[in-house]
């Protein structure tokens, strides 16, 4: 099968491009999703020659198998919870807080990193367009929405290259607007629709935030 998107710049580029076209707001904030959702975001922010920042949330996945989600954590203690998921592998109450404990370690040891090198975009009273690779079940994603609003932002919407039609049906719900080129059904990960899904360092996230700094400063 060919795959739609030869990398995540590839894919930025080409959503960039749609969201050009279908966005009624003209001056917006794209944050990214670390660590694969900010080279995509990076090219958007490009596209549509506005700031770019960084959105930090992590998965909350279910012991002994992390990458199937039973809740998400965002920054400034932000948590949305899957109950049916952890009802499903009978994860406790217990179990559950320990993984919250431990995805905050990183998450916090994350947002430090970063903002070691940028400072943070204000999003009171901003569109803000929020930006990963894709979704699978929408939960991080949800959970940066949560933060957007906390934060003050007056419109959020959600804008991936690929979903999965139930994430699609969540962001619906939780996003005033999402934008998606593929929407597919049964099994799904994100990585099948990519030709390169290579993992996304902290590196690459840092220098994508600090080039599009230097860009905005050079264009004012």
């Amino acid at each position: 099968m060919v795959k739609p998107f030869t990398n995540r710049r590839d894919a930025g580029k080409r959503l960039g491009v749609r969201l050009a076209e279908v966005l009624s707001d003209k001056n917006v904030v794209v944050v990214g999703l670390p660590r694969g959702g900010v080279p995509v975001a990076y090219e958007v922010a490009r596209i549509l020659r506005c700031p770019l920042d960084v959105l930090v949330v992590r998965k909350v996945g279910v012991p002994l198998q992390p990458e199937l989600a039973m809740g998400a954590i965002g920054e400034d203690g932000m948590l949305e919870v899957e109950p049916a998921t952890a009802k499903r592998f009978s994860v406790t109450d217990v179990q559950f807080e320990r993984v919250v404990a431990d995805e905050r370690v990183t998450l916090e040891n994350r947002v430090r990193l970063y903002r070691e090198s940028v400072p943070i975009v204000s999003l009171e009273n901003e569109a803000v367009v929020i930006v990963d690779d894709g979704l699978a079940t929408g939960a991080t994603a949800h959970v940066a929405c949560t933060v957007a609003r906390a934060r003050g932002s007056t419109r959020v919407v959600v804008a991936v290259p690929v979903t999965s039609v139930a994430a699609a049906i969540r962001m619906e719900r939780v996003a005033d607007q999402f934008v998606s080129l593929v929407r597919a059904d049964g099994p799904f990960a994100v990585g099948q629709w990519y030709e390169d899904f290579g993992q996304t360092s902290d590196q690459e996230v840092i220098d994508d935030l600090v080039n599009a700094r230097n860009t905005e400063s050079e264009s004012e």
